[in-house]
């Protein structure tokens, strides 16, 4: 389990295709420290098993389904990705539950400057969109942002600068496809409500 607080940022220095996977060598710019080979680690929002670690660079394996579902399948050497150890019992959870199991990939609308903050605007798809609400939380990457607004399938968050500065979302621009995960709690209370939901209709 995460919590969104993204750590820092890595650059992938590899990029090996298999029959039906990927693998992905990593070079962190930020401590990894403890992480050990067959721990979790979050990759741009995307649990990853880690099956090599030197120092500060991993590898690690991404299936099939992976590769449909997120932006990881895409990646590049010399992409930035943004990373995050998992959260350790006991720790402080400073942002919302996170999986890391992304839910689909949205499409940037903006990113606007307004004072010292940014404003990202988000379109989702209209399956995930569903679960986001005013004030509530979202893993965008990976960085768990508090939504602003939504409109639709679309919707805004405030970046401050530090955001800007430690996560790959500074640097994003119309167009850009990122990884989507939406509050695992407002999926639960769907799945719990449903039969009483059918029953009604």
């Amino acid at each position: 389990m995460f919590t969104g607080i993204v750590e820092g940022t890595g650059v992938v220095r590899d990029v090996r295709s298999g029959r039906e996977s990927v693998r992905l060598r990593i070079e962190a710019g930020c401590d990894i420290g403890g992480t050990g080979m067959g721990d979790s680690i979050a990759v741009s929002g995307v649990c990853l098993t880690v099956t090599e670690i030197d120092g500060r660079t991993f590898e690690a394996d991404v299936t099939v389904e992976t590769i449909a579902r997120t932006t990881l399948g895409r990646l590049r050497p010399g992409d930035r990705v943004n990373l995050e150890r998992p959260v350790a019992v006991g720790d402080r959870l400073g942002g919302h539950v996170v999986q890391g199991h992304v839910d689909a990939v949205a499409h940037v609308v903006r990113l606007d400057p307004q004072g010292d903050a940014w404003w990202l605007e988000i379109d989702a798809p209209a399956a995930v969109a569903r679960y986001i609400v005013e004030k509530g939380s979202v893993a965008v990457d990976g960085v768990s942002l508090t939504v602003s607004a939504r409109s639709g399938t679309r919707f805004t968050a405030c970046l401050i600068p530090h955001t800007c500065a430690v996560t790959t979302l500074g640097a994003l621009g119309p167009g850009a496809p990122v990884n989507l995960e939406a509050d695992i709690l407002a999926k639960y209370v769907e799945h719990l409500l449903a039969p009483y939901t059918e029953v009604e209709r």
